[in-house]
C-alpha cells in the first residue's frame, strides 16, 4: 500500500508539472497560455464521468466488460465532450493561428470568442466538430486496446499472486505503459483527422466541409500531409494519456479501499 501511495504522489508531481502552477490554471480568458492548462481539466472531467456513467449502462445491455461496452462507452463519451468542448478548442486553435498580417494585437481567449461571434455567428465555434466526430475512432480504439491490455494485465497479476486486491507500483507503471502503447497506437491510424480539424478551422481558408478538405489536401499536397506534425503530437499525447489513466486507475483503486 505504501508503494501506492508512493506511485501516486509521483503521478501528482508529473501532473503538477505538466500543467503548472493552479493559480494560473483560472485565468484561461485572460493570459491565452492559461487555456492549455485549464480547459483539458475540464475535458477530462467531463470525458471521464460520460465514460463511467456510459460504462455501467452498456454493462446492463451488453456483455459486461467486453469489447462492445468500452468501445461504445469510449465513443459516447468522445461525442459528448467533443460536442461540449468544441467552441473552446475552436478558440484555442484560432489564437495559435492567429495571423500577424492583420496588424492587430494579440488577442485573448474572450477577444477571439467575440471576433469569431462577430465575424461568423454561432456556427463560426462548430467548425471542425465533423472532424472532431469523426477523431471519436481514435478514442474508440485507444481505450479498446488499453481496456484488452488491462483485462490480461489483470489475469496474468492474479495467477503471480493470491490477494486479489493487492496492487503495488509495478502493477501501476504496467497501466501507464499499456495506456502508452494504445494511444501510440490509436493516434498514429486516426491522426488525419487531426490535421483536416485544424485546417477547418483556420480563418478565411478555402477549406469548408470535413471530405472537401480532405479531397483538397490530397490532391494538392499528397497523403504524406495527413501525417505532418504526427510526430509532435505522439510526444505531446502518449505521456499525457499514460499519466492521466494510470492516475484515473490510481485514485479508482484508492477509493474502492477507503470504502
Amino acid at each position: 500500500m505504501h508503494s501506492v501511495k508512493g506511485l501516486g504522489y509521483i503521478i501528482s508531481q508529473l501532473f503538477i508539472k505538466q500543467h503548472a502552477n493552479i493559480k494560473n490554471a483560472f485565468k484561461p480568458c485572460v493570459n491565452p497560455h492559461c487555456s492549455n492548462q485549464f480547459f483539458p481539466l475540464c475535458f477530462r472531467a467531463i470525458y471521464f464521468a460520460a465514460y463511467s456513467k456510459s460504462k455501467e449502462t452498456f454493462n446492463g445491455l451488453f456483455v459486461p466488460n467486453s469489447g462492445v461496452v468500452h468501445m461504445s462507452s469510449a465513443g459516447v463519451a468522445a461525442f459528448v465532450t467533443n460536442s461540449l468542448m468544441n467552441p473552446i478548442w475552436m478558440v484555442k486553435t484560432r489564437m495559435q493561428l492567429e495571423k500577424k498580417a492583420r496588424g492587430e494585437k494579440k488577442m485573448n481567449a474572450l477577444q477571439c470568442a467575440r471576433y469569431v461571434y462577430s465575424t461568423e455567428g454561432i456556427r463560426g465555434f462548430y467548425r471542425g466538430l465533423t472532424a472532431s466526430y469523426a477523431g471519436i475512432s481514435e478514442t474508440m480504439i485507444c481505450f479498446l486496446i488499453y481496456e484488452t491490455l488491462k483485462k490480461q494485465l489483470a489475469k496474468s497479476q492474479l495467477s503471480s499472486r493470491n490477494s486479489e486486491n493487492e496492487k503495488g507500483a509495478s502493477d501501476f507503471l504496467s497501466l501507464m505503459l499499456a495506456a502508452a502503447f494504445s494511444k501510440g497506437c490509436a493516434s498514429c491510424i486516426a491522426y488525419p483527422h487531426e490535421v483536416i480539424r485544424t485546417r477547418l478551422r483556420e480563418e478565411g481558408s478555402k477549406y469548408k466541409y470535413f471530405f472537401q478538405t480532405g479531397r483538397l489536401i490530397m490532391v494538392e499536397e499528397g497523403y504524406a500531409a495527413f501525417y505532418r506534425g504526427l510526430i509532435p503530437q505522439l510526444i505531446r499525447q502518449i505521456p499525457n494519456t499514460a499519466i492521466v489513466l494510470s492516475s484515473y486507475e490510481l485514485i479508482v483503486h484508492l477509493l474502492g479501499d477507503s470504502k
